[in-house]
């Protein structure tokens, strides 16, 4: 077992029966052999621990909170591309992890470990299913100062994302025939019954991204990444917004997550809730607002 708190990409060492110590002797090879490269007068030892220093300690570079922004389905992080921007702009921190949409319990341990990388405090945002991952993520993590949840699920203890989906009329994608609303493709080791989910074409346009440009929803189309059906009725952990501040903006023509649902989560969980006019995704039309809405809960943090 790879020790607790390793970077992620370091442990498949691990699996080929690596040991700690050239686990480190990897990892500083690797950057005195770029140092060398760079500039050959400064490959030493000194130059390659100040290296390593720069590259994974941020204690001393700002006051401001890291931002880490987890995508919901049919996403990947350049969803995020506008506020990343926007949030960079105002010299913050950012990150966008990938979520591996695996269901709500793994999707959270994999965003918990990361988190535990990251040195200093962190301003948590969730968009969509993203919202279940970081309810659950951000437990026990005393350097999460504030959760963000973009037109996200906000869940209680053992509520899932298609409870709250299917709480309020207006989703469309709580449907009796789940066949005409996504396309379900199999994965190797799926569970009977189990399958990846697809947005078909038509609902991407009336319902998931309505109010983007039909050139932005073909992008969504093509490289949409799927959820697996099984996470759609996982139930959440003990929430970490009982003991986290919380902001939440409401779409008002989300046709996915109903306003009204998230409202009534919202609610639940004392979140600041600040409503806008946009579809499911105003990380992507309404960029602006949702980095503004960032930057309050990071400011009051």
């Amino acid at each position: 077992m790879p020790p607790k708190g390793l970077p992620l990409n370091h442990r498949y060492l691990y699996r080929r029966g690596r040991t700690p110590l050239a686990v480190l002797a990897a990892t500083s090879v690797g950057v005195a052999l770029f140092v060398t490269a760079v500039n050959p007068a400064r490959a030493s030892t000194s130059a390659t621990a100040t290296t390593l220093v720069t590259l994974f300690d941020r204690s001393g570079a700002a006051d401001k909170p890291t931002v880490v922004l987890v995508h919901g389905a049919w996403a990947d992080g350049s969803s995020w591309h506008g506020v990343i921007d926007r949030l960079r702009s105002q010299g913050y921190h950012v990150v966008a992890p990938p979520n591996p949409l695996r269901g709500v319990s793994g999707d959270a341990a994999y965003l918990a470990d990361y988190l535990k990388t990251i040195k200093g405090p962190i301003v948590l945002v969730g968009h969509s299913y993203g919202g279940m991952v970081i309810t659950n993520a951000a437990l026990g993590n005393t350097d999460v100062k504030a959760l963000v949840y973009i037109d996200a699920f906000i869940p209680a203890k053992g509520q899932s994302a298609g409870e709250i989906a299917a709480s309020q009329p207006g989703s469309a994608v709580i449907v009796p025939d789940p066949t005409t609303v996504f396309n379900l493709v199999p994965f190797p080791g799926a569970s009977a019954g189990d399958a990846d989910l697809y947005l078909k074409p038509k609902v991407v346009r009336s319902s998931f991204a309505q109010d983007l440009s039909a050139e932005q929803q073909n992008q969504i189309i093509a490289t949409q990444r799927p959820l697996e059906a099984s996470a759609v009725t996982q139930p959440s952990g003990d929430p970490a917004w009982k003991t986290i501040p919380s902001w939440a903006l409401i779409g008002r023509q989300d046709k996915i997550i109903p306003a009204a649902a998230q409202e009534a989560t919202a609610k639940v969980a004392h979140a600041k809730v600040k409503e806008i006019n946009s579809s499911h995704l105003p990380l992507v039309s309404h960029p602006g607002a949702v980095a503004d809405l960032i930057i309050t809960a990071a400011r009051a943090s």
